[in-house]
């Protein structure tokens, strides 16, 4: 059964000049805009319900359009979308009971009520019991630490610990679909590894479908057994990252810091590690080779103290993308 349903979604945005000044304002809203930018051309897919799929392309590619389509914010210039069968905008007020969104640059928190008012607030929107809330804040508590948190005012918390509190507000109904634009902006390492195992956790359960937009692929590689790639407004690839990557050569960097610096000899024995420090080097790692057997090599060859495999950015993979011959 079908979670999402996208079938030839356009999507396009009129464009209009500003002018400087109170008269040039007043001007601009009666001057015609100067045409149409589209941020999404006839883009079709289908996800299943407890799916996690990763939706990934540069700025600018239409994935916030794409999210907010979904949720019902944006409708649709031509195409349809069906969400849980239903038409996110036609049918909004059902629609947004069945969904959570977790905006990176924006809050659903209330910047002047501490996190349990505003969790209160939230569960008798959406009509949760109050066994089922306990229940749940219980649940948040074990796996993102909410509970330290929840008598501070949000405006008070970290970047990281409103993210925690953000996910938590997102799931408090239990929600079928979860929607994650750029959830881990700006975050720190510990943050993100936190918050990367609860999905994890949500994914490997199979209740919650889960749409992701980021820019970290090692996050996808980590959660996202599927890929939606968006490049101007097109999909360009959907199906497993290690395909799309083995299509472009599947480029990966293995950065190798060594005990002392590296000697010509040893250099002489790994002809494709470029040297960018006395005992640093960097080895570049395409689709025909496993990884784990060239690091197998390297570990054997040289006095490695610590490396990492380092995923090349989703820019750089449209970029192949569109140079790649097909």
């Amino acid at each position: 059964m079908s979670e999402i349903l996208a079938q030839d979604l356009v999507r396009s945005f009129p464009i209009r000049e500003r002018t400087a000044g109170i008269g040039g304002t007043i001007a601009d809203l009666f001057r015609p805009s100067r045409g149409e930018r589209c941020a999404l051309d006839g883009v079709s897919f289908r996800i299943a319900a407890g799916e996690t799929v990763a939706l990934i392309g540069p700025n600018g590619a239409g994935k916030s359009t794409t999210v907010k389509l979904l949720t019902g914010i944006l409708m649709p210039t031509a195409g349809t979308v069906r969400v849980g069968g239903l038409d996110p905008w036609a049918d909004r007020t059902t629609h947004v009971r069945r969904i959570g969104a977790v905006f990176g640059q924006r809050t659903q928190l209330w910047w002047d009520l501490s996190v349990v008012e505003a969790y209160d607030l939230l569960a008798k929107m959406y009509h949760v019991s109050a066994i089922d809330y306990r229940r749940q804040m219980e649940h948040f508590d074990a796996v993102l630490g909410v509970g330290p948190l929840l008598r501070t005012p949000v405006r008070q918390l970290s970047l990281g610990e409103r993210m925690r509190c953000e996910l938590a507000a997102a799931l408090l109904h239990a929600p079928p679909l979860l929607l994650l634009d750029e959830p881990t902006v700006g975050l720190d390492v510990a943050v993100k590894l936190r918050l990367r195992a609860f999905l994890s956790a949500l994914r490997d359960e199979g209740k919650t479908t889960v749409l992701l937009t980021t820019h970290d692929l090692g996050e996808v590689r980590a959660l996202c057994p599927r890929v939606l790639l968006l490049a101007s407004g097109r999909l360009l690839h959907d199906g497993p990252l290690d395909t799309l990557l083995s299509g472009l050569g599947g480029r990966r960097s293995i950065r190798i810091f060594l005990r002392d610096a590296a000697t010509d000899a040893q250099l002489d024995n790994v002809p494709d590690a470029t040297r960018v420090g006395p005992a640093e080097l960097l080895v570049v790692v395409d689709g025909a080779n496993s990884v784990a057997e060239r690091v197998r090599r390297l570990v054997n060859e040289l006095d490695v103290v610590d490396l990492r495999i380092e995923e090349p950015a989703v820019d750089t993979l449209v970029a192949q993308f569109y140079e790649t011959p097909r």
